[in-house]
């Protein structure tokens, strides 16, 4: 069974978060949601979410892909987190899937995984970075790095994770089931 990684740190965009984890779940992808730290963290419009588990506790476990919510301060906590750069270096050395949505594409940035690459981003999150050829596109892909523009193409960021780990079949039928 394929397996992804979520991760939540406080200020994070909860619709991201939970739209991913839900979509890669009906998909029969065993997700972890990890938090930055332990207990119940707020998200960027002060939802209170409950991760499974901590980033520690799962910071060594294999993982098929790496998904990363935006928001904000959130993406802000992630890109600041020594332990998040390096298990997204980590990840894309391996040749695993390594994906960010909306402010969340800057944390791939800093970790050195988009120069020279396209991506999309909420608008002006990735403007300090000159390297990247950076895209309007609701979902951009290069090789194993997909990036999404906010909250309003969640759903298809994560159906497309969903193909990408478990086919295009799997895809249809979640989509089905979703009734869009």
């Amino acid at each position: 069974m394929k397996t992804a990684l979520v991760l939540f740190a406080q200020g994070s965009e909860e619709l991201e978060t939970v739209t991913v984890v839900n979509i890669l779940r009906r998909g029969g992808i065993t997700v972890t949601l990890a938090g930055l730290s332990a207990g119940v963290l707020r998200g960027a419009r002060g939802i209170t979410i409950a991760p499974d588990t901590t980033l520690d506790a799962v910071l060594h476990d294999g993982f098929d892909m790496i998904a990363l919510p935006g928001g904000q301060p959130g993406a802000n906590h992630l890109k600041a987190d020594a332990r998040v750069l390096n298990l997204l270096q980590n990840m894309a050395q391996q040749g695993k899937y390594v994906a960010a949505i909306c402010a969340a594409p800057m944390v791939l940035a800093a970790a050195g995984l988009l120069d020279g690459k396209q991506a999309t981003c909420y608008p002006s999150c990735l403007d300090d970075f000159p390297n990247i050829r950076i895209k309007t596109a609701a979902i951009v892909e290069d090789g194993k790095l997909i990036t999404s523009r906010g909250p309003g193409t969640a759903m298809d960021f994560a159906l497309l994770l969903v193909e990408r780990l478990a086919g295009k079949a799997k895809r249809d039928e979640v989509e089905a089931g979703l009734v869009r």
